[in-house]
């Protein structure tokens, strides 16, 4: 396992999946749209699967296209979910702890997401994070996404952040490279979407449980 940095500056989260599970809201807008036109909605468990890799893969659930077809479905699919995105959408069990004790601590966190800014911003805002994230990173803020470590670098750049005394962490394979490659050290969490993968066969500097034992990681005393 690579050596904890000397000492840790911020983290870096993935939004979906990691942060918040908005798997009930995706799939709840796309069976309002199946129901527009006409087809069977796939189960919440297929599509909450393929959560992390975006709308496309979701759309692929209920069709079986190219991907220009999908592409030509996803704005509506997209308008539904952005009227929707915050109806039952959570952070995952142990989140707000591990966020409230990172500031009790002095360190900054952020976000760096695939999904398109202006879904993430109003996301963000309507949680409650938008006056404590340090930095927000979107899928289109640049020309390339996770897992090109540009993203992550940025959000380092904004925020003030040296990459060395950062950790980034992640429920996909694309997160753990996107770290790594941005020479952050990273944590892969088993809580997420995961895309049907394993964990602990990505390379990630470590593999989480909880959000707790991120706590314990960086030897953070929980506030009163």
């Amino acid at each position: 396992m690579k050596q904890l940095p000397v000492s840790t500056q911020g983290v870096l989260f993935d939004l979906d999946g990691t942060l918040l599970d908005s798997a009930p809201d995706l799939h709840a807008a796309l069976a309002v749209y199946c129901g527009e036109v006409g087809v069977a909605t796939p189960s919440y468990a297929a599509v909450r699967t393929v959560v992390s890799r975006g709308s496309r893969a979701i759309l692929r659930c209920a069709f079986d296209e190219s991907d220009e077809a999908l592409l030509e479905r996803m704005p509506r699919y997209l308008e539904l979910y952005h009227s929707m995105m915050a109806r039952h959408t959570r952070p995952f069990e142990g989140i707000e702890p591990l966020l409230d004790t990172l500031e009790a601590s002095g360190i900054a966190w952020g976000i760096v997401t695939n999904k398109p800014g202006y879904l993430t911003d109003d996301l963000v805002n309507q949680i409650g994070w938008g006056e404590r994230v340090c930095a927000v990173v979107s899928g289109d803020t640049l020309p390339v996404r996770k897992p090109d470590p540009a993203p992550v670098l940025l959000a380092c750049e904004r925020a003030g952040l040296a990459p060395a005394h950062c950790f980034f962490v992640g429920d996909d394979r694309r997160d753990v490279q996107a770290g790594h490659d941005a020479g952050l050290y990273t944590v892969a969490v088993q809580w997420g979407y995961l895309d049907g993968g394993d964990p602990h066969a990505w390379g990630a500097d470590v593999v989480v449980a909880h959000p707790r034992d991120l706590i314990e990681l960086l030897k953070l005393k929980v506030p009163a």
